[in-house]
């Protein structure tokens, strides 16, 4: 007993080593802080109903994950002023610390993107990207931004376009005080168009950060205290875990029918659809078809800004077309079909949004196929009304007949 008794003091020391390496290797999340978890979406898309849906859930499932961020990829030309209100609207009570990143190199953040890279909590940039030129583009194209009219020439419309440029102007104002970013460049932003890139907008306090990449982003944020809703947050970002969430397939669905190309195709096929359905009753599968067609098509103009001017014309065009069947026109309502779809098609996105417009390269195929359709209709049309009739009394003029008994005509 006293040899064991001479042993105790070294060896409770090493149990006590051993016990101690054993929590830290065997135990790690009762010794170390655990990762921060930063939600990750990109949008790399016109700004419409479907991306404001998008964003919004992300915004959501962030706060209800207790996600320590939500990092937004965004790369935009822009979009719809309605959809950019409900997604700063959004960010500006969210509870979650947003961060919008706008990447890769090569991206931009222009006109909507410019609100919404603002309402972040923090704001950044790839280097070789650009942000600005937030102008509202009134009816007809004309921008309305900077048009100091005299008290002679002003109108209805141009009252109108004051009225959007001012609305937009404190909009942005307001999302920069709130964030405390650059207010007299977020109306230059609007009111003359201005663009900057990722290092002047950081030297105009426009951005936080420019980063190379995410990782060099969170380094930087890590530390940073913002202003969520229900009060001041300390990012803690270092070594974050990086969850990305995709689009669902539905929401994917939904994005490639708001493709304003994608949106006149289908409109176009649906009418080819019902107009041979028309011509060649029971035929049935292009009527289902065409219908379905219809329905996709109107469906994406909901979250599109359509020009209904530009459906009357299609519409308008396509009875030109059909009636050159039915009427000798000499082609003038076959000429007044193909101006009357070009036009439509032109018209048919009121916006000067490349993204949102139907590109050249849709219109003219689809206007070459309609040609074509209808020529090869009015073609079969002029020779069936040449061929012989072959039924009724009429077919049996200019026949031979043998007779059966005497003929003896009165």
């Amino acid at each position: 007993m006293r040899a064991l008794s001479g042993f105790a003091p070294p060896a409770a020391g090493f149990l006590l080593v051993l016990f101690t390496a054993a929590a830290v290797f065997l135990c790690p999340s009762d010794v170390q802080a655990s990762r921060p978890l930063v939600h990750q979406i990109e949008v790399v898309a016109p700004i419409h109903p479907v991306s404001m849906k998008y964003i919004e859930e992300a915004i959501e499932r962030a706060d209800r994950e207790n996600a320590g961020a939500l990092l937004i990829r965004l790369d935009t030309p822009g979009g719809l002023v309605e959809s950019m209100r409900g997604i700063t609207k959004a960010m500006l009570n969210a509870d979650v610390p947003i961060i919008v990143y706008v990447a890769p190199d090569g991206a931009r953040a222009g006109s909507a993107g410019v609100f919404i890279t603002m309402a972040a909590h923090v704001a950044a940039m790839a280097p070789s990207t650009n942000i600005g030129a937030a102008t509202p583009v009134g009816i007809g194209g004309e921008s309305p931004a900077g048009s100091d009219t005299t008290e002679g020439s002003r109108s209805d419309s141009e009252a109108m376009r004051k009225k959007v440029t001012n609305d937009a102007v404190a909009q942005a104002r307001a999302i920069a005080e709130k964030r405390g970013r650059n207010m007299e460049w977020a109306e230059e932003a609007v009111r003359e168009a201005v663009s900057v890139t990722a290092n002047e907008a950081l030297e105009l306090n426009v951005i936080d950060y420019v980063a190379q990449d995410v990782d060099e982003l969170l380094a930087l944020a890590d530390g940073d205290t913002v202003t969520v809703v229900s009060g001041e947050v300390v990012l803690s970002l270092q070594n974050a875990e990086i969850e990305s969430f995709d689009m669902s397939w539905r929401d994917e669905f939904m994005f490639f029918l708001a493709d304003p190309n994608i949106a006149y195709v289908l409109m176009m096929l649906g009418f080819y659809g019902l107009i041979f359905e028309l011509y060649n009753p029971g035929a049935v599968i292009p009527g289902v078809i065409g219908v379905i067609s219809l329905i996709l098509a109107f469906f994406a103009f909901q979250t599109l800004p359509v020009n209904l001017a530009g459906i009357l014309l299609i519409l308008v065009g396509i009875a030109m077309f059909i009636l050159e069947v039915k009427v000798t026109s000499f082609g003038f309502l076959t000429l007044g079909g193909v101006v009357g779809v070009a036009f439509g098609s032109i018209m048919l996105f009121d916006t000067e949004i490349p993204a949102l417009q139907v590109s050249w390269t849709v219109i003219v195929p689809t206007l070459i196929a309609t040609v074509l359709f209808f020529a090869f209709a009015i073609t079969l049309a002029i020779r069936a009304q040449k061929n012989k009739v072959a039924t009724g009394t009429e077919g049996m003029i200019g026949e031979e007949g043998v007779t059966v008994g005497e003929l003896n005509p009165d």
